[in-house]
């Protein structure tokens, strides 16, 4: 038996301690990367991961891998392109393979409207040091002839931003990297064990009612995807989120290779292959507020149409499997990161659909948060309290798909 599956066996096995330095409520992508930068960067190893099924179950097992940074806000661009900064060490980092592969991404304009959409994009990403050009039908034609440029006779394409540095990465490999991590600088990492309750005492959360007894913390990190909001209301906090289902497939192998993601808001779906040679594909979420993981045969319906209209070949393709994620959505389509009022109680939430992006940035700059007391600048505009002061980071164009 091998050290990897020794240690998978081994995560939860123990009963979880009476008390912890820190507490992260969440064993998925953004609460494993916390633990591992506060042991790593900050040497905080007194940490305990509660995760209520197994780690990476969630909406980190559920999403379509895609790494970018190319959005529409300064703050959110430098965010993420530190986030694409630490993927691209992230193997070397971990000491384990993640697979990721720097692809590019193709965002395809069918509209006048569109096209200056994607050009003011480009401007404003390589500005700001995020790598994005405007590409004209023949440049796409070269970088993806897949593409059907007439769009099946009715989403003809005038253009695109190519964002070179777009990228992908294996889902599972990147939760277990950051939990094995964590696991071997002394984080306690604990599955099926449900947080019930939050402890308040003067107004200051001091730790957390589980299923397996309650915990004492110095500090609760909520870094939970879904029921952010239930959780939050045992403190007596409220988060404007709004929970929908965003829904995904996966085909049979295609023997060429697409080389880049290829991405249509026009159309709303995002295509890319797997290092597998399958080809992924997904839509907008649902419209209606859900917290359903179920998937449904309409989704596969209208999300194949539109996947076949830019690549045609698809329709030789198979279905092998689809699934369901939930979104946490904010007001602003920016995520959520920081204090929430009540002391000794943070969160990480409003991820929609771009969690897995943001994993390694979230996670290290949450850590730096935690350890120094000190919001880093990098995350400082994403706080809760910015919809009070009416500050938000308005960004829905980037999400691609809403």
């Amino acid at each position: 038996m091998n050290e990897f599956v020794e240690r998978s066996i081994a995560i939860g096995t123990s009963s979880p301690r009476a008390s912890y330095d820190v507490v992260i409520i969440g064993g998925g992508g953004h609460g494993l990367a916390a633990a591992y930068y506060l042991a790593t960067r900050h040497g905080i190893t007194n940490v305990a991961v509660l995760e209520r099924n197994t780690i990476g179950s969630g909406n980190s097992g559920r999403n379509t891998t895609v790494i970018r940074s190319n959005y529409g806000i300064p703050e959110a661009v430098a965010f993420y392109q530190r986030s694409i900064d630490l993927y691209e060490g992230l193997e070397v980092e971990l000491g384990r393979a993640v697979m990721h592969r720097t692809k590019g991404l193709l965002w395809l304009a069918h509209s006048e409207a569109t096209v200056r959409a994607e050009r003011a994009r480009a401007a404003i990403n390589s500005e700001l040091g995020a790598e994005t050009h405007f590409v004209t039908p023949e440049e796409i034609r070269r970088i993806c002839p897949q593409i059907d440029l007439d769009g099946g006779g009715s989403y003809p394409v005038h253009g695109a931003s190519w964002h070179p540095h777009g990228a992908t990465a294996r889902h599972d490999r990147v939760v277990w990297g950051y939990a094995e991590g964590a696991i071997a600088r002394g984080v306690h990492v604990h599955q099926g064990i449900s947080v019930q309750g939050l402890t308040v005492r003067a107004g200051r959360v001091v730790g957390v009612e589980t299923s397996a007894g309650p915990i004492g913390a110095g500090i609760v990190l909520s870094a939970v995807g879904g029921h952010v909001s239930t959780l939050m209301a045992m403190a007596g906090v409220r988060v404007p989120i709004t929970t929908y289902r965003l829904q995904a497939a996966v085909t049979n192998h295609y023997s060429e290779t697409l080389a880049p993601i290829v991405i249509s808001s026009d159309l709303l779906v995002y295509v890319s292959q797997t290092p597998r040679g399958e080809l992924l594909f997904g839509a907008e979420v649902d419209r209606a507020p859900t917290y359903s993981y179920r998937s449904d045969v309409e989704f596969l319906q209208a999300c194949s149409l539109r996947a076949m209209t830019l690549l045609p070949f698809m329709r030789r393709l198979r279905v092998l499997r689809q699934w369901a994620g939930v979104c946490d959505m904010s007001p602003d389509y920016s995520p959520i990161m920081g204090a929430t009022g009540v002391e000794g109680l943070l969160v990480t939430t409003g991820w929609g659909t771009w969690g897995f992006k943001g994993i390694p940035a979230g996670g290290e700059a949450i850590a730096e948060l935690v350890a120094t007391g000190v919001v880093p600048e990098l995350i400082a505009p994403f706080g809760l309290g910015r919809f009070a002061a009416d500050r938000t980071m308005a960004d829905r164009g980037s999400a691609g798909t809403h």
